[in-house]
């Protein structure tokens, strides 16, 4: 609008009610496309978190790790590579906190839901991983039911079950501006995604997956054969073994499993054991492989 008020004072042809009714016309366009955007004073909708959930006819969840840092990777998984989510990570790649938000505003509104690792089960980390706007989160090395309860209360806000920090104006709420309902309903579309990773936690799947709060569990081959006695063999017929038990565990519990594999055949393989979402390999090991 300044810049057409600076032409009707240079050029004097442009009269008042035409630069009015020019101004009512634009200001139509914007609210009628502005209809079509989220609601700004809405909770984002986890559609990744209903998705996993186990159900008839379910549609099993398709997805990649990411790890380069790169806007663009997360630009493109997210709005045209056709995969269901992608974790963005932090635990085992350079991912420090600036990273991760420039991918979540990358890809947030696309079709795949970002999911990052943060590097521990951390409060701090978590609070600030969810005030950058993140909703589903991976936990690693969660080896027991109290672990698990920790690492949900982490994502809670106090007198909700949690110990979150409380930010006013933040990414997460749309800086506070519009969205009165975050505090109350944010709980409701995070996805928290217990890692199992050694033979204690499997030995504690049933306890973990009965935490309130806890959406999925997802079986992690390297380190779970490390804790075997098989470290870097994860294809070893007693670790297949395990992680076969895993997944038939998880999906007794009646909880979402999940699980990494970088092998067409494996992703298969556990998808027909029952894994409601599958990572079927990462952008670094497409480069590498390539």
């Amino acid at each position: 609008m300044l810049v057409l008020r600076s032409l009707c004072r240079g050029r004097g042809q442009v009269q008042a009610s035409h630069l009015a009714a020019l101004s009512g016309a634009l200001s139509g366009q914007v609210r009628s496309a502005g209809s079509k955007l989220e609601d700004p004073t809405a909770v984002r909708i986890n559609s990744f978190k209903e998705a996993i959930k186990p159900q008839s006819g379910q549609r099993r969840q398709i997805g990649l790790w990411t790890g380069l840092r790169s806007t663009l990777v997360a630009e493109m998984v997210s709005h045209v590579s056709g995969m269901d989510w992608f974790v963005v990570d932090m635990e085992h790649s350079p991912n420090e906190l600036v990273d991760v938000l420039l991918q979540l505003q990358a890809s947030q509104r696309g079709r795949a839901e970002p999911v990052v690792r943060v590097p521990w089960a951390e409060p701090v980390v978590i609070k600030r991983v969810l005030d950058l706007g993140a909703q589903s989160l991976i936990f690693p090395w969660i080896n027991t039911p109290e672990q698990a309860q920790q690492a949900v209360e982490a994502t809670r806000y106090p007198g909700l079950g949690g110990i979150r920090g409380v930010m006013s104006l933040a990414r997460m709420n749309n800086y506070g501006a519009q969205n009165p309902h975050y505090y109350k309903e944010a709980a409701g579309q995070i996805c928290n995604i217990m890692q199992i990773e050694t033979l204690e936690a499997v030995d504690n799947i049933e306890a973990i997956a009965a935490i309130d709060g806890v959406d999925a569990l997802f079986v992690g081959p390297s380190d779970l054969s490390a804790s075997m006695g098989f470290i870097g063999q994860p294809q070893h017929p007693e670790v297949k073994a395990k992680i076969q038990e895993a997944f038939s565990r998880i999906v007794a519990t009646g909880k979402a499993a999940g699980f990494l594999t970088a092998s067409k055949d494996d992703a298969q393989w556990a998808l027909k054991c029952g894994c409601h979402f599958v990572a079927v390999g990462s952008d670094m090991q497409m480069l590498t492989r390539s």
